[in-house]
């Protein structure tokens, strides 16, 4: 029984990724660990019964039509329709907001970003931005008695004031309900490019002392825009500072040499630590935040999966994205977990191409739809800037093969696990999250009856009906272009026109007038 298949136990080492190193080098007694471990456990009698583990998967920047399940017929994602298969595909369930650290926020604190300040796309050595003490979907967990973690990307801040890099950070996750973590702690294209586990970054040398600066260059070395011709991935716009890896991200970094991770290698380390966290954690219930990298920017995968979709980097890392579903799949089974265990895998916000390197995302597109029937993506306003993949299983509980067309949002699952625990979320807690465990289920075929869409300015979808305030938006997935939506707004009928093509505002001005004055009401809530 192997965590990772033969091809990914003796990976080809690369210079410089310590962490992967002693990963591999540790592999075979976690193996005998673990071989062990499954060897004395035993499920409980009647797992319908107990409560279930829940695995939450969480990509980034995967669009609607990006997974075969939901009509991709470019590449195959058979892992993450395997999940379809077992239990429920949504077709019309959405994360909180077109870009990743609102969503996030959202789901964690079942709280509507826009609620708060300073919850927009966070830079790299931003604060912690979620109360350190306050309800949250992993708080609520505990108290139900489940080990708690995140593992992978996260972007929601750390520290408070000036971060030391260098000591201890936090507050972080382990102060807003998660036991263990281990994290990216932006994402991929901003420094600090290390990993951070339990407070301390991995690996660091004290001799080499990280620093890192969003403002005042800190950097001698040559950065991006400067040393173009060396970069192993070009970048487009942006992205032109320090180089780690061959790649130069935004914001300035220096030291921590032995700690900085190797991009092509960081599936497999997060991987890794998630599935050791399952390990670790079989004979008691536990939530598992996986928050893949994959397929945000820059688009790195590891060799094994390098050409193998013929769509350039970011085909290949939906590929890679998959295989990391399917690690965690193959674990649960081989412990026998998978019966009582709820796996939900979505995505943080819509797609998007180029957004910022130089890796041939829309040269080698072909006929692939990353937002399938849906209009634009990420940053937008329109539906395929919200609307996820969202698929679920629960062996023990959930009927096989079902489609449920119920609207559904993220910032429901913090209100809908609790109740699924056992636990009641405080009065005051988590406020726009509403407990929507038969729809999460698939026995609810309507769902919420109103959601709140964040794109800088906010939309609401009440029904089949999506109401967009006049603003401006993008539309298209990079290069975008522009466009107004002019007084009084724009009404579409998601059912009859899933493409927002249609503008309906005119033909019934009662409907939109009535979605007006709701958002209106949910803005002041």
């Amino acid at each position: 029984m192997s965590i990772l298949p033969a091809s990914v136990v003796t990976p080809e080492p690369r210079p410089g990724s310590v962490l992967f190193a002693r990963l591999s080098s540790s592999l075979a007694g976690c193996l005998i660990a673990a071989l062990l471990g499954a060897a004395v456990f035993t499920p409980a009698a009647n797992a319908a019964d107990t409560p279930p583990n829940i695995v939450l998967i969480y990509a980034d920047d995967l669009g609607y039509g990006d997974v075969s399940c939901n009509g991709a017929t470019e590449l195959a994602t058979p892992n993450i329709d395997r999940i379809a298969k077992a239990g429920v595909r949504f077709t019309d369930a959405h994360c909180s907001a077109a870009t990743c650290t609102p969503s996030r926020f959202a789901l964690l604190t079942g709280q509507y970003a826009f609620r708060q300040k300073g919850t927009g796309i966070l830079r790299g050595n931003a604060n912690l931005i979620i109360t350190p003490g306050s309800v949250t979907l992993p708080s609520l967990l505990q108290e139900a008695g489940y080990t708690t973690a995140v593992v992978g990307k996260w972007h929601l801040g750390l520290g408070e004031g000036k971060v030391d890099w260098n000591q201890v950070v936090q507050p972080g996750p382990n102060q807003i309900g998660f036991d263990y973590h281990f994290l990216i702690p932006a994402t991929g294209d901003r420094v600090p490019c290390v990993y951070l586990e339990q407070g301390r970054v991995v690996d660091l040398d004290p001799a080499d002392p990280i620093q890192v600066s969003y403002g005042e260059r800190i950097d001698p070395s040559p950065s991006g825009a400067e040393a173009r011709e060396t970069l192993k991935q070009d970048w487009s716009h942006g992205h032109n500072q320090t180089i780690v890896n061959g790649i130069s991200r935004i914001g300035w970094m220096t030291g921590g040499q032995a700690a900085r991770w190797v991009d092509e290698d960081m599936a497999d380390v997060i991987t890794h630590k998630a599935v050791e966290f399952i390990d670790d954690h079989k004979e008691e219930p536990f939530f598992l935040f996986f928050s893949t990298h994959d397929i945000h920017v820059p688009r790195v995968p590891h060799s094994r999966f390098a050409g193998k979709s013929g769509m350039g980097p970011r085909g290949d890392a939906i590929v890679q994205l998959d295989w990391c579903v399917g690690q965690v799949l193959d674990r649960l089974q081989q412990l026998d977990l998978d019966d009582n265990t709820l796996v939900i895998f979505s995505s943080d916000n819509g797609p998007v191409l180029d957004d910022g390197y130089e890796d041939f995302a829309n040269e080698k597109l072909g006929d692939h739809q990353p937002s399938g029937d849906l209009r634009a993506g990420k940053y937008s306003a329109f539906e395929g800037g919200t609307r996820v993949p969202m698929v679920l299983q629960w062996p023990a509980k959930v009927p096989a093969g079902q489609v449920s067309d119920a609207l559904f949002g993220q910032v429901d699952l913090a209100a809908t696990l609790a109740a699924l625990a056992g636990v009641k979320v405080p009065d005051g807690a988590c406020g726009d999250s509403r407990n929507e465990l038969d729809t999460l289920l698939g026995e609810d075929a309507t769902g919420r009856p109103h959601l709140v869409h964040e794109a800088g300015a906010l939309s609401l979808r009440m029904g089949k009906w999506k109401f967009v305030p006049p603003q401006r938006t993008r539309d298209h997935l990079g290069p975008w272009q522009r466009i107004s939506i002019d007084p009084p707004g724009a009404l579409y009928d998601t059912e009859a026109d899933r493409g927002e093509q249609n503008n309906l505002a005119a033909e019934h001005p009662e409907q939109l007038e009535k979605m007006r004055d709701l958002l209106q009401q949910l803005r002041r809530k």
